[in-house]
């Protein structure tokens, strides 16, 4: 087709506005990308690309059609049909339907009534394009439909106040944003189920009221031009009752009746041109921080329009640049004076330009890394191809195999471990590095080439030595140094020391994990302890297995790892507290193996998978109480008691020990603060009553800070020494916890004291018996006449007295205090051994028969449980039964069974000294239990009666008869 002259003149023209556009915009570094046309040219899309030659633009987002000729016919006639239908596909049914294209409609000045489209999280700003969807409103998608069919292409588009709010349309007015743009159908494609819109924004307006309906819209149908826009008209009012669209019927806000937004003039002030200068200047740098800016100013900018030289689109120009948050846009939108938007204008792009220089050095920084990175590797490997290629370094496998067989060069590896170290090294050297199973590989081999095989410690046997550490170390524990004297002497005659397991238990504080590093310290041998309290997972003790992420071997294997012996002491702390049997294993029976002379000569860790000899390992376990150690593993240990100390062997402890090690530890020499032993006396009977040193060593520390706080805060000429005796103590370490140790000066009746032995040591235990109503009260009831008391029937009244009866004619007991199972089966065997007493001794003494006792002992809070009170409660119902105290000064304690005998109970020593301590001087105890009282120390044994007891008779004339 040949083109006007007209139609060349107008085509030049327009390209000649697009390059003094990008001329000015050069400065900045913006390329031509893209341009977006709008008004009307008299040459289609296809021909213009073809007429321009070498100054080829791309023409996207609208459609260029020719108006008809002087003969009434289109230009596009003559355009072979496969090619129209291909370049118009689009909008052929818009065309069909007006007869011309939309872009040869003159936009109104003012169109007050428009279709309301809701848009979100960026408004759309004037001279801009958008491209918006509807596809779930049918009512706003048939309105759109007819307003194209009337060639009335106008909405309004508002942004949403929620920018979370997906929806089409919205309820209510105060759901947008007053102002927003009005804006023209560029391009709208129908497929039916969607519409899709291509809008450009022409001016601002402000929404003011929603509309019903839209009759108006026939009425400007006349302000339209052409004749196939006359035919349409007369056609669309033909048909206005069929086609018109009810519009109340939706909830919707479709219609809305608008004005426009009038900016008040501007003028070109000195500070009006610096912040233009400012914003040009500032997008310039922003280009500079981030191509993808430039390409954007290059999508969006309309080459028709002089940047520099008009504010308004200036701003426009930023607000669609920029990714700021919506209020803040929306703000730029709703500025009417032209100074302030130039203001919120510049701020939002200095934002912008703040956000893209930290990305950019954030970018910057990285790609230095990564090219440092990438260098330093290229390097290495130059350099280690280099190397090779001179023999002056191996591979990295052929160093690490060397090095683990240096590792194990000087050790006597077994023979069946030594064929999986090179099975594993065989298989190592066909594994990439870089791959999972090598690094797994190579940490299994760390281990096995990192573990003493056949190394061992040199073992110093000589008693005197070892009797001479244990002694510096620890005063007393007899019993646990000739236990390791013994073992020394065998390892004498034998000229060879092998592997025990030794349990020692007893009070918290009684030094049972210190004196395990002294006899370590004693034998030579390597330290090793791990605790196993409150431990649930078996493979802390035999390890992972190696499949899983993270594998490593148990304590035991870290532990030889780690002394680098084969014969270390390792020391298992708190076995009584160990876990039980969960989803991860038992570690109670994995103990087992362990400790199994039988059995840890072969021990398999789960990672290793290669036996390991522990026969050599002189083990020692510590516990406080017995009762929670599981049976076959008390039964592999050779059960040693550390008893609590009395307060000559606390004292001592306190002098030789404690009272040293905090002159060391606080620099205070004996010039200084002088402790007197007095003062260690108060501590111990007032202050520190448990069977251990651990709480006596905590209050000695407090009293040494104390001095030195006086010391270094005062003046050292008038603060000479310190000295702490009773006089002073209680500034030191406060008033005293315990003033008596005695609930009862002289016990009354029905009040015997017992002893008990608990964790913490021994103490002293009152049993309290007394009655819960008088056995007088029980007979006037009995006599009562039941008919004489109102609001009871005769068979309620029948069923009291039979009640009644019964409880006198029977006797009760109940119990208090917080008691045990064990406790409770006591109470009831002492309670029928009492009423069998009676009955020998005292036949008309019905007493027990017919009471209501109530027997409770004391401290309801402590948990109590145990055999050992049996005799102290039957005493105490005997005392009630025959109103007659006990003898003062007594304490007692023995189980008892059913036909009176005393049988034997533990725990001899520690009740003993808690007797002592409550200044009891006469003690009863079983005659099985005199053995063990014979092992007491002099000190202990001395100022003591004590009665040896097979029967409760023998109690009886102690207590009562006496």
């Amino acid at each position: 087709m040949r083109l006007s002259l007209q139609t060349t003149t107008r085509c030049l023209r327009s390209f000649e506005r697009s390059s003094r556009f990008f001329q000015q915009l050069r400065p900045l570094s913006i390329q031509p990308y893209h341009v977006a046309v709008s008004g009307s040219c008299s040459c289609s899309g296809r021909h213009l690309l073809a007429s321009c030659g070498d100054r080829r633009s791309i023409i996207t987002s609208h459609r260029f059609y020719s108006n008809p000729n002087e003969n009434g016919k289109d230009d596009d006639d003559k355009i072979p049909s496969d090619t129209k239908n291909k370049d118009t596909a689009i909008v052929e049914q818009v065309e069909d339907i007006l007869g011309g294209p939309m872009s040869t409609i003159t936009i109104p000045e003012v169109w007050p009534i428009v279709p309301v489209i809701a848009i979100s999280r960026k408004p759309l700003f004037p001279g801009f394009i958008t491209r918006v969807t509807v596809a779930k409103d049918e009512i706003l998608k048939e309105l759109l439909r007819r307003k194209v069919r009337m060639r009335q292409p106008y909405v309004g588009v508002f942004m949403k106040k929620d920018p979370e709010n997906e929806s089409e349309t919205v309820e209510s007015l105060s759901e947008l944003h007053a102002v927003g743009s009005f804006a023209q159908i560029n391009v709208m494609g129908d497929n039916g189920d969607k519409i899709e819109l291509v809008l450009v924004a022409e001016r601002r307006i402000r929404i003011l009221e929603p509309v019903a309906d839209d009759v108006d819209s026939y009425e400007n149908i006349g302000k339209i031009n052409g004749r196939r826009a006359r035919q349409e008209r007369r056609k669309l009012v033909k048909e206005k009752g069929k086609d018109q669209i009810s519009l109340a019927a939706s909830s919707a806000v479709t219609l809305a009746r608008t004005e426009n937004v009038v900016s008040q003039p501007i003028e070109r002030t000195t500070e009006v041109k610096a912040t233009m200068q400012a914003i040009v200047s500032t997008i310039r740098d922003v280009m500079q921080y981030n191509t993808l800016f430039a390409q954007q100013l290059g999508l969006t900018a309309n080459p028709s329009r002089n940047v520099v030289d008009n504010p308004v689109y200036l701003c426009d120009l930023v607000g669609s640049l920029v990714s700021a948050d919506p209020s803040d846009l929306q703000n730029l939108m709703d500025e009417e004076v032209i100074e302030n938007r130039l203001k919120l204008a510049l701020l939002l792009i200095e934002k912008e330009k703040t956000v893209a220089k930290l990305k950019h050095d954030i970018n910057k920084d990285v790609e230095k890394k990564v090219h440092d990175q990438h260098r330093k590797f290229l390097l290495n490997e130059q350099l280690k191809a280099i190397k090779k290629e001179l023999g002056l370094e191996k591979d990295d496998k052929e160093a690490l195999t060397e090095k683990m067989q240096d590792r194990i060069k000087n050790l006597n590896v077994p023979e069946y471990v030594m064929k999986v170290i090179k099975e594993e090294q065989t298989k190592l050297s066909f594994l990439d590095p870089h791959s999972s199973e090598f690094s797994v590989a190579r940490n299994y081999l760390d281990w096995l080439t990192n573990m003493p095989w056949g190394k061992t410690s040199e073992d110093v046997l000589d008693l005197d030595r070892a009797i001479a550490v244990l002694d510096e170390d620890h005063y007393g524990m007899k019993d646990v140094k000739d236990r390791i004297l013994e073992f020394i002497a065998i390892g004498i005659l034998k000229k060879k020391v092998s592997g025990k397991i030794l349990c020692l238990h007893g009070p918290p504080g009684t030094g049972k994990t210190s004196i395990a590093r002294s006899i370590a310290r004693a034998l030579n041998r390597e330290y090793f302890r791990f605790s196993v309290g409150g431990m649930t997972d078996v493979a802390e003790i035999k390890g992972h297995r190696r499949t899983y992420v993270g594998a490593m071997p148990g304590k035991m294997i870290q532990c030889l790892k780690k002394v680098q012996t084969e014969n270390p002491l390792v020391l298992i702390d708190e076995v009584d507290k160990i876990g039980g049997a969960s989803y991860h294993g038992d570690p109670s029976s994995a103990l087992l193996e362990l400790l199994d002379p039988e059995q840890n000569t072969n021990f398999n860790d789960h990672f290793l998978d290669v036996p390991v000899d522990l026969s050599k390992v002189l083990f020692i376990c510590t516990a406080n109480i017995t009762d929670t150690i599981p049976g076959p593993l008390k039964d592999r240990m050779e059960m040693i008691e550390v008893s609590g100390y009395v307060a000559e062997e606390k004292l001592n402890i306190a002098q030789s020990y404690l009272v040293p090690q905090c002159r060391k530890d606080s620099s205070l020499e004996e010039s200084q603060l002088q402790l007197t032993p007095e003062a260690l006396q108060t501590l111990i009977k007032h202050y520190c009553r448990e069977s251990g040193v651990r709480n006596l060593q905590k209050h000695i520390e407090k009293i040494f800070r104390k001095a030195a706080f006086k010391i270094a805060g005062g003046n050292s000429q008038e603060i000479a020494q310190v000295v702490v005796d009773n006089q002073n103590i209680e500034d030191f370490v406060g008033r005293p916890k315990f003033t008596s140790d005695r609930l009862y000066d002289s016990t009354p009746v029905g009040v015997i004291m017992g002893l008990a032995w608990t964790a913490m040591g021994g103490s002293s235990l009152y049993i309290e018996a007394c009655l819960r109503r008088s056995l007088a009260a029980s007979k006037s009831s009995l006599s009562r006449n039941p008919s004489t008391d109102s609001g009871f029937s005769n068979d309620s009244l029948n069923d009291a007295v039979s009640s009644s009866k019964s409880d006198a004619t029977f006797g009760s007991l109940e119990t208090t205090g917080h008691l045990g199972d064990v406790m409770k089966e006591s109470m009831r065997i002492a309670y029928t051994v009492a009423k069998n007493i009676l009955r020998n001794h005292f036949p008309d003494n019905d007493f027990l028969d017919k009471a209501h006792i109530h027997v409770h002992v004391p401290e309801g809070a402590t948990p109590k449980d145990g055999p050992s009170a049996g005799c102290t409660i039957t005493s105490a119902l005997l005392s009630l039964a025959l109103n007659q105290p006990a003898r003062q000064n007594v304490a007692m304690t023995g189980e008892i069974s059913l036909t009176g005998r005393i049988l034997p109970v533990g725990g001899i020593k520690e009740k003993v000294i808690a007797a002592k301590r409550a200044g009891v001087n006469c003690i009863i105890l079983p005659e099985e239990n005199r053995k063990d009282f014979s092992d007491l120390p002099d000190f202990i044994r001395k100022d003591v009666d004590v009665h040896f007891v097979s029967h409760y008779d023998q109690i009886y004339d102690i207590i009562f008869r006496d």
